[in-house]
């Protein structure tokens, strides 16, 4: 792979103007929050009575689904809960198929064997790390009966061809949208293409709610079903939302740049013992369900997704343009840079990049940020991949970039500063 010593690489090694980047460290995540959002969460702490139901979700849910082009949306605990709720309003159950590529998270098969399902693997593109349609060809078989499509990192699959193979062999599309909240392809918001879609809004998504999820469609029937499915969720404890709430208040402040780079030893030091909710389950990483599931989305919460949802055309240009900083300065360097669709228009939750060295790459960049490594797994989280009847070696090309994937920073912390010196750091040869 080629390396290019560029103008960025002199001046941080010159000290100049990138020099002072690092006293300002940029987080994975951040930067979706202000700070009268927490005004706003800390309002609902304090008068309790709207914490957990109130207006709030269903302008939240009507707001959502103007911005997709839909007529429907339901809000959830979890996007894995809208997907499991879909996949029940579809009819799937035991004996059936979904396809689904990876890598992805551990909580998506999940929700697929939580109906019954048998989820069926599929190799990914590494030129976009989205799904092999070639390969998804070959696996289908009478009993597959839907297509779990995810739009990895934000950028969009290709719908058009999507649509066609299952429209050929009559099969259900869930657009996986949990990346890729403000990308767009050939117009039309993703998530507005296959019969229905799910989003997330947890906190290393493009909005945050902490955790959250939502599912919309514009069709009639799945509409009547999510609605039954999210009637009958149960409503989250008054407590579990005031957590929610306060460490959403709390990564705001601890994901400032000036202060990041402190918090970040102390938090890595802390490690899993700290008291605030986790994404993930202990007994969801092992492929079990938990038995507090099927649960809804708090009006706490659902105000908090509001007031980005207003924000989101600012949020989804910004990481735009930090991307475009990093396809620029890493392509011409030859290093290997997503390459959506020509009608698609990405909304990068992080921006994917293949090197060949992780541990160093890290290492180089940690004064600047702390680079993400989704994927790890082609199972991300899980105790093994196993767990989610994942077979090693069946889906190669996943499997290496879960061995040579780094996530670069897009949120609207991050600087062109920053992303020029993390560039150069990447570029430095180890």
């Amino acid at each position: 792979m080629a390396h290019i010593v560029n103008d960025e690489m002199v001046k941080l090694k010159r000290g100049g103007p990138l020099h002072n980047v690092s006293t300002r460290h940029a987080a994975l995540q951040g930067g979706t929050t202000t700070l009268m959002d927490c005004l706003v969460g800390l309002r609902y702490l304090a008068d309790s009575r709207n914490l957990v139901q109130g207006q709030a979700i269903l302008e939240y849910e009507q707001a959502f689904a103007r911005l997709i082009g839909v007529r429907h949306a339901y809000s959830f605990a979890h996007g894995r809960v809208g997907l499991y709720g879909l996949l029940r309003a579809l009819g799937v159950g035991p004996g059936d198929e979904v396809l689904l590529h990876v890598p992805t998270n551990i909580v998506v098969p999940n929700a697929i064997r939580y109906t019954g399902a048998q989820p069926v693997y599929i190799d990914c593109h590494l030129g976009t790390y989205n799904m092999d349609l070639e390969q998804a060809k070959r696996y289908i078989t009478p009993r597959t009966k839907v297509i779990v499509l995810q739009h990895t990192f934000g950028v969009p699959a290709d719908l058009n061809a999507v649509l066609a193979l299952a429209h050929e062999y009559r099969l259900e599309v869930i657009e996986d949208c949990v990346h890729a909240l403000g990308a767009t392809y050939a117009g039309r918001p993703v998530g507005s293409s296959g019969r229905a879609a799910f989003f997330s809004s947890e906190h290393t998504k493009t909005i945050s709610t902490t955790m959250g999820g939502m599912v919309v469609t514009d069709d009639p029937d799945v509409a009547r079903r999510m609605e039954a499915f999210q009637g009958s969720c149960a409503w989250p404890s008054a407590s579990l939302v005031a957590r929610y709430v306060l460490k959403l208040v709390l990564l705001h402040a601890l994901t400032q740049p000036h202060v990041h780079h402190y918090w970040r030893v102390l938090y890595d030091l802390i490690g899993q013992r700290h008291p605030l909710p986790r994404p993930t389950d202990d007994v969801e990483v092992r492929g079990e369900r938990p038995a507090n599931y099927e649960r809804r989305l708090s009006n706490a919460q659902a105000a908090l997704g509001l007031r980005q949802l207003r924000r989101l055309d600012r949020n989804v240009a910004h990481r735009r343009a930090i991307a475009e900083i990093y396809r620029e300065k890493l392509s011409a360097a030859g290093f290997d840079v997503p390459r959506p669709p020509a009608t698609a228009e990405p909304a990068f939750v992080r921006y994917p990049v293949w090197v060949e060295d992780r541990t160093a790459t890290l290492r180089r960049a940690s004064q600047y940020a702390k680079l993400g490594t989704w994927f790890t797994s082609v199972l991300e989280e899980a105790v093994t991949p196993e767990c989610g009847d994942y077979v090693i070696g069946s889906c190669p090309r996943a499997e290496a970039a879960a061995e040579h994937l780094v996530n670069l920073p897009t949120h609207p912390l991050v600087t062109p500063e920053h992303a020029a010196a993390i560039v150069a750091a990447i570029m430095v040869p180890s």
